[in-house]
């Protein structure tokens, strides 16, 4: 049986290439992306809403074989 997929996060002031090159040194190799946005609270008039307030990319990878 193999070994299982890794996840792995761009981090703040990482670029999606320094990000698959980091995959890349860890001997796996990227099979998927995933976006979560991420929301913010803001209230308006004592109601809450949420607002955009960016997103976050996640690779999925597996290691080489």
């Amino acid at each position: 049986m193999g070994k299982s997929k890794a996840l792995y996060t761009v981090e703040d002031g990482e670029t999606i290439d320094e990000c698959l090159e980091r995959i890349r040194k860890d001997g796996c190799t990227p099979v998927r992306r995933m976006e979560k946005p991420i929301f913010k609270e803001v209230f308006n008039n004592g109601e809450k809403s949420y607002e955009p307030a960016g997103r976050q990319i996640v690779f999925e990878a597996k290691p080489l074989e």
